[in-house]
């Protein structure tokens, strides 16, 4: 009966050995890639800004990466987010401003390559000045963007004078 029990928890182990990868092996993962062609852009609007999901999803519990393209001269109103959001500009120059009040004498043109944090409940503005630009926006969801209470002015830019 020993005898038997020993056979058999080898038998099981070599199953179970047999079905792992050896060590320092990784387990197969999942790689994502997407083409510039690939990505696809959606406004709510169909017109104006226009995000792609490129990752995960801001409703949802965890890491999400999206895509922002905002056309010339166009521009969100004073709002805040939840969640901390990390902005790496893609292409063109990316207008921010702080605050409630829209002050576009006060924008921080931000060029491509560089980095913003918006923090969680920080109000800000954004947008297009003469050229497109494209965002790229990590950060944890769920995540809500919340409306400032000051409208704005409408979503579009003033031209310089």
């Amino acid at each position: 009966m020993t005898k038997l029990r020993f056979l058999l928890a080898g038998a099981a182990a070599t199953a179970v050995l047999g079905q792992t990868p050896p060590i320092g092996a990784e387990p197969e993962k999942s790689f994502v890639y997407k083409t510039a062609d690939e990505v696809q852009f959606k406004s709510p609007l169909g017109v104006g800004p226009a995000q792609a999901v490129l990752f995960g999803d801001p409703s949802k519990p965890g890491v999400y990466v999206v895509r922002v393209r905002f056309p010339p001269g166009h521009h969100s109103n004073p709002h805040f987010h939840s969640q901390d959001r990390h902005a790496v500009v893609v292409s063109g120059t990316w207008w921010n401003g702080v605050g409630e009040q829209l002050d576009f004498k006060k924008a921080r043109p931000v060029k491509a390559g560089s980095y913003v944090l918006h923090p969680a409940g920080g109000v800000h503005w954004d947008g297009a000045g003469e050229e497109e630009v494209v965002i790229q926006i990590t950060g944890e969801g769920p995540v809500e963007t919340t409306q400032a209470e000051a409208p704005g002015a409408p979503g579009y830019w003033p031209k310089p004078k």
